[in-house]
């Protein structure tokens, strides 16, 4: 009896040894796998710029260490990046290779190690998939020979406001009819580039679609504005819009429906934050001043739904 008993003592002393070793793997893999330090390097443009303008703010509220390396030019595509680093590699000192104020892309990688790396297509081109060929895998396997242990992710950009004049280029002289088609042929196109470049996706895109068709929080232009005599200050209702659309500029009236506003900018970060930190956004605080709490509930749940979604 005696020595059955021992037995059992030294099974559950086993036992417990056994689980708490359980425990602690579990806890070292999620350790590993939660991003508290991050050196994020951006190849992009002034869209990159729209979905990363918030990510310090987000980062240094949950108490993360966040290093961002740029080379980002407005209006640029893939094929102009790539088009600068050959020029740079044929000349180290041709200035047409050192665009990033003065620097190289070799130049700004070669400052320290980057955990992340993420590219994008130009918006006006990112719904024509022949477009990204061969300059994003040249990019890829530049970006890899310079930093072998950083991880490329992609940027997949959003489709312009319903309203725009135009919308983007779906092939050679075709441009896209409508915001939707805009968003269904990029966002095919990032898929695809995402699959054979075996890279993870950030879909600011689909969360800035999810909000555009929602029909409470979607934007609906204003049909009742005298958009042919404008009189300042006055602008169309532009509730719940997430790109900049109308505003005054001196005696002008401008209208740029591709660029985020501060909602769109907001909803971007907190889906590059949740992705890139791994990590989630439900007890995040900061929010833009000017953006409702409301509005700001609301896309804290569409960027909740969509990191939940990729993760």
């Amino acid at each position: 009896m005696k020595i059955n008993m021992k037995l059992q003592f030294s099974t559950l002393i086993k036992l417990s040894m056994y689980s708490l070793l359980l425990v602690c793997l579990a806890a070292n893999v999620f350790a590993q796998s939660r991003q508290d330090t991050l050196r994020l390097f951006i190849i992009g443009n002034s869209f990159s710029q729209n979905a990363s303008a918030f990510l310090p703010q987000l980062a240094k509220e949950r108490g993360k260490t966040l290093i961002i390396g740029r080379a980002e030019l407005g209006g640029h595509s893939l094929e102009q990046h790539w088009g600068y680093v050959e020029k740079a590699e044929a000349n180290a000192d041709d200035p047409k290779g050192k665009p990033y104020g003065g620097k190289s892309l070799k130049m700004l990688l070669g400052q320290g190690k980057w955990d992340m790396v993420t590219i994008q297509q130009y918006s006006y081109l990112s719904a024509d998939s022949s477009s990204y060929y061969p300059y994003a895998n040249k990019l890829v396997d530049y970006v890899k020979a310079l930093q072998p242990q950083a991880r490329v992710v992609i940027h997949q950009t959003w489709a312009y406001r319903t309203d725009a004049k135009k919308f983007g280029r779906i092939a050679e002289g075709k441009t896209a009819m409508s915001q939707q088609e805009m968003w269904q042929k990029s966002r095919a196109a990032y898929h695809l580039l995402a699959k054979r470049i075996n890279a993870r996706i950030l879909p600011v895109g689909d969360a800035f679609q999810i909000v555009a068709e929602d029909r409470k929080y979607g934007f609906k232009p204003d049909l009742s504005f005298n958009y042919e005599h404008p009189t300042a200050p006055n602008l169309p209702d532009q509730t719940h819009s997430i790109n900049i659309g109308y505003y005054w500029n001196k005696n002008e009236v401008v209208f740029d429906p591709n660029h985020a506003n501060d909602a769109g900018k907001y909803l971007g970060g907190l889906i590059w934050y949740g992705i890139l930190f791994n990590d989630s956004i439900k007890n995040i605080r900061f929010k833009p001043g000017n953006v409702s709490e409301e509005f700001v509930q609301y896309l804290r749940k569409v960027a909740d739904r969509i990191i939940l979604k990729t993760n």
